[in-house]
């Protein structure tokens, strides 16, 4: 068994993210123990592509999305997550619940940041970021994570700050893969949050 930090974690790089709302009804596979944030028959769901860098406890890629769900503050479900990671995949499920799959994850940095990722037998997705000029943007500083775990509902803490600002972001999903409930739609807004600095989890 891969061996990983204990909890908290201390992770530090670079994220793009992208919001969508989604039909209620074509969501996946939400845990039955949490409820969507569900405004006028539409649910929030945020992506994110994260390069997490030298300095923190681990160093890998991520692709994951995100359902926004009721509780306390600022609280999400994470419903697909790939990493390149075996200690982050087996920390991430016996820890917090966290539903983290192997892929094979591709990511350039420069004046545009480009990720790729796909699995063994097939392609994932693909997106471009290019950040916009302008005033920050806000991004939550606290949230929590809320997993399905023997029934129950397993709550995790998030700290995190960063420099966050808008981009903008061009996605290509596998419509029979699994984000392929997000093809063919545009995000209600993307954003780069520049050398975070996040502590998940809580105090063992």
């Amino acid at each position: 068994m891969p061996e990983y930090p204990p909890q908290p974690w201390h992770l530090t790089g670079q994220a793009y993210l992208s919001t969508w709302q989604v039909p209620a009804a074509e969501l996946p596979r939400v845990p039955s123990e949490v409820d969507p944030l569900v405004v006028l028959g539409r649910a929030l769901v945020v992506t994110a592509w994260i390069d997490y860098q030298q300095g923190g406890q681990l160093s890998y890629h991520e692709l994951l999305a995100c359902v926004a769900v009721r509780g306390p503050g600022t609280t999400a479900t994470v419903t697909e997550i790939w990493v390149d990671s075996e200690a982050s995949l087996a920390g991430g499920r016996e820890l917090w619940g966290i539903p983290k799959e192997p892929a094979g994850l591709e990511f350039h940095h420069g004046r545009a940041f480009t990720g790729t990722a796909a699995t063994g037998s097939d392609w994932i997705a693909t997106a471009a970021f290019v950040p916009r000029s302008g005033p920050p943007v806000s991004t939550p500083s606290r949230f929590t994570v809320a997993q399905s775990a023997d029934g129950a509902v397993l709550r995790s803490p998030v700290r995190a700050r960063g420099r966050p600002r808008l981009a903008s972001a061009s996605w290509n999903l596998n419509p029979d893969g699994p984000l392929g409930y997000l093809a063919g739609r545009r995000p209600l807004f993307s954003a780069q949050l520049e050398d975070f600095d996040l502590h998940f989890g809580a105090k063992e």
